[in-house]
């Protein structure tokens, strides 16, 4: 990739636009006091980035400019976040330090700096397993959440400019955003934010299909816009009839989403009804916006049918991280189904700018709000210590992308809880206690199970019992975090009370046979393989190991002087030379940067990779390396889990090899429907069929075909062919 280098002048006029550009967009948060400060920051982060460049042959000290700016005019933060944003990188990659950085802007900026210096090894090769940097940075989020949002702004720059990156770097990138970052931008409220980085996560793992929405998003534009015109036309009639101040706008909805939905419902882009959403904002005091969206409703409703299942009231009861919405989806004059999304003006900057919006009117509001009881439960998880790393990370991001539900205790308290939460989890919402010791619940006077999953609008009593305890098992019936460290806590004081009583007579044993405990201890749990000691204790509590059985290792013992004291020689394998790949090809297929010799490789089953898609390899514990498409539905976590364990791949240029994949095909039945799919397919194309499985209901079939393919350009010939067909509504690759 060419590097742009630029000349002194030019690079100087670059800078300073853009740092021109900073101030003038600061001016509503800034003094005059302020832009002196900032200007200081800006000359110590000039100085020390002088001589570093970006990967596209820019002057480093752009990117922290531009960071800047994202605080400031994308999520709308103030003087502070500015200062810590242009000195963000200084700490990690030049020699200034953090007692600096204090002594020159304070205590605030270089703390935010050290969390940020924190965030940057979260997700380097084998941390986010092997260390504590996620709850490190979970504990800066703690303590001030702007360090979060300013590493948002950063990985959101970073994205915007990953052309200039190899690729590797970019699937590497791509996969840590979607995995971690995307949800976090979603849990703070950021919208916006977090559909640019799903869009740019999209563009980079799979171009083809971000290529094809957006091309069709440009290409409909004008008629999308005709008939948000039309749509919206009886509506401001109507809101007049109130006297509201509104604006509305019409947004296609994100390329992310709407390639998602292609997936999922195996439709074409055409058939797609919801491809942008309705926004109808309102000009509102606090005290009335509650009224005034209900109007509003209203008057959309007077307009067009609604869809009752499709009224989502977060107006009434807000999402916990903020958003405040009414959304309907009513039924147009041209058969189309529209959502219609009603909020006012405080909601609207809420919803796109997140926590920053929310602490701006947090003194307008009455009380506590779903953002302080959400830092709340975070501040109680990371206050856990038997917790690994890995687990944590885990249930962490589960909850950040659940839907919610809301439900009711017996007094009429109001508990949000995620999406498939169980009577376990609302027990444990209340009190450790009370979840320890729960039996059952009772949900409109009638009994249900511990794992029985809630509903909204359930008003949840529990029952329990003295006699209960936490078992493993209870841990597959929640959902979350706070159960689960509860439960695991539970289940620990039970296996350390037992692994103590198991150590008791394990002692007695031993001094019976007359062995030193101390001394084989550690000896005989690894004979009979136990990973640790206290886990052989709790079987030997538990009565699943015999005590009996000690006897063996003693005979081992005596094994062992019997022996002959021959000389063993360990012979160390390169594993890197090994045996050809497992498949049975004729021929090397893929070939790995930096590996010259035939390695034991195959093609995941999960995805199903054929020559022409963009691939990678993973080094897995037992099975070689696997071969996964860069889209595959695991590539997230694995790119950003464990960049260590891969390997850039590609397809070797000579291969008369033919793989399996599937397609998925539906349409309208008529007489000699599959015939005519099966001639193109066999007849036409000369290619064969492993299997073809075809349901016909009510006048519609959907069926998948697996068939030998050579490469991905054999398989869209086919595909183009297929959709040509009468009565074939759809054609799509499975990825299985």
């Amino acid at each position: 990739m060419r590097t742009k280098i630029l000349t002194d002048q030019k690079e100087n006029q670059l800078i300073i636009k853009a740092y021109t550009k900073l101030l003038r967009q600061s001016r509503s948060v800034i003094s005059k006091d302020d832009s002196k400060i900032i200007k200081k920051a800006f000359r110590i982060s000039l100085e020390a980035h002088k001589d570093m460049r970006r990967k596209s042959g820019e002057p480093y000290i752009l990117h922290p400019i531009n960071v800047a700016q994202i605080c400031v005019n994308e999520i709308g933060l103030g003087t502070t976040a500015i200062i810590a944003a242009l000195l963000h990188d200084v700490v990690e990659d030049t020699d200034i330090t953090l007692k600096f950085i204090e002594k020159e802007f304070g205590e605030r900026v270089a703390k935010i700096c050290d969390g940020l210096t924190k965030i940057s090894g979260v997700l380097s090769p084998g941390s986010s397993i092997q260390s504590e940097n996620f709850r490190k940075m979970l504990l800066t989020l703690v303590d001030d959440v702007r360090v979060i949002l300013i590493k948002l702004a950063d990985r959101l720059h970073n994205m915007r400019t990953l052309d200039s990156m190899s690729r590797s770097a970019q699937l590497k990138n791509s996969s840590e955003t979607i995995f971690i970052y995307s949800p976090l931008a979603h849990r703070l409220g950021l919208y916006t934010i977090k559909s640019e980085l799903d869009d740019l996560y999209l563009k980079y793992t799979d171009n083809k299909s971000y290529k094809l929405v957006s091309n069709k998003l440009s290409e409909t534009k004008d008629v999308r816009d005709k008939f948000i015109r039309s749509f919206i036309r009886p509506i401001k009639k109507k809101l007049k009839e109130f006297d509201l101040s509104y604006k509305i706008i019409g947004r296609p909805k994100s390329i992310f989403s709407i390639n998602n939905k292609m997936k999922k419902q195996n439709k074409a882009f055409e058939e797609i009804y919801d491809l942008f959403a309705i926004r109808i904002i309102l000009n509102s005091e606090i005290e009335d916006e509650k009224t005034h969206c209900w109007q509003a409703y209203s008057s959309v409703t007077d307009c067009y049918q609604p869809n009752p299942d499709r009224l989502k009231d977060w107006v009434s009861t807000p999402k916990t991280n903020g958003y405040e919405s009414l959304h309907t989806t009513v039924m147009s004059n041209t058969g189309k189904w529209v959502e219609v999304q009603i909020r006012s003006k405080r909601m609207d900057e809420i919803a796109e700018k997140g926590f920053a919006a929310h602490w701006k009117y947090k003194e307008k509001l009455k009380g506590g709000t779903q953002f302080d009881d959400w830092i709340s439960s975070i501040r109680d998880l990371i206050s856990q210590k038997n917790y690994s790393p890995q687990e944590f990370l885990d249930d962490f991001k589960g909850n950040l992308y659940n839907e919610e539900i809301f439900v009711f205790t017996p007094n009429g308290d109001l508990k949000t809880l995620p999406l498939n939460s169980t009577v376990l989890d609302f027990a444990f919402s209340i009190h450790s206690e009370l979840g320890s010791k729960c039996t059952g619940a009772k949900i409109d006077d009638k009994l249900v199970p511990i794992n029985y999953k809630l509903k909204s609008g359930d008003q949840v009593n529990v029952i329990t019992s003295s006699n209960q305890k936490p078992t493993e098992d209870w841990l597959k019936k929640v959902e979350t975090s706070k159960a689960k460290l509860a439960i695991k806590n539970n289940i620990n004081r039970q296996r350390k009370n037992l692994s103590s009583q198991g150590k008791d007579l394990l002692k007695r044993k031993l001094k019976q046979l007359k062995l030193e405990f101390d001394e084989n201890i550690s000896k005989i749990s690894s004979y009979f393989q136990y990973k640790s000691i206290i886990e052989f204790y709790f079987d030997i509590a538990k009565g699943t190991f015999n005590l009996k059985r000690i006897k063996e290792y003693l005979d081992h013992l005596k094994n062992l002087k019997n022996k002959s004291k021959n000389k063993i020689i360990e012979i160390e394998i390169d594993r890197s030379k090994s045996v050809k790949h497992k498949d049975n090809f004729n021929e090397r297929i893929v070939e790995f940067e930096g590996k010259k010799d035939n390695i034991d490789y195959s093609l995941s089953k999960c995805c199903k990779p054929i020559p022409g898609d963009d691939i990678f390899g993973f080094i897995t514990v037992n099975e070689g390396i696997k071969v996964h498409r860069t889209n595959c539905k695991n590539s997230p976590e694995l790119l950003s889990k464990y960049a260590y364990r891969i390997l850039k791949a590609s397809w070797y240029h000579e291969s008369d090899d033919n793989f399996i994949s599937t397609l998925s095909i539906e349409g309208t039945d008529r007489v000699g429907v599959i015939d005519d799919i099966t001639k193109i397919i066999s007849s036409q194309l000369k290619v064969n069929m492993k299997s073809i499985n075809v349901d016909l209901k009510d006048g519609i079939f959907k069926g998948n075909i697996e068939l030998f393919v050579s490469d991905t350009l054999q398989l869209s010939k086919l595909i183009m062919k297929l959709q040509k067909v009468s009565n074939v509504n759809n054609v799509i690759r499975l990825d299985l």
